[in-house]
């Protein structure tokens, strides 16, 4: 399984928009919009990295007012 945090910048006035179109996404876990240098930050599950990748920019990348992203994969350690 492939997790990961993506981060990203939207046009202003569409953070709404996007937020609500991220969550229509069914690999997206988790949507938050957030103060900072990014919007709005969501967690993405896929069976596997290439799998995540092509979520990522077939999916969230075209979104209407998605200006760009940040991809931070997760690393889950062993215990």
């Amino acid at each position: 399984m492939a997790e990961a945090y993506i981060l990203i910048n939207v046009q202003a006035g569409k953070a709404r928009y996007v937020y609500e179109e991220l969550l229509k996404i069914k690999e997206i876990t988790h949507v938050d919009a957030i103060a900072g240098p990014f919007d709005i930050i969501a967690t993405i599950r896929a069976p596997d990295f290439n799998t995540l990748g092509k979520i990522v920019i077939e999916k969230i990348q075209n979104i209407s007012g998605v200006e760009r992203t940040l991809t931070c994969t997760i690393i889950h350690f062993e215990q």
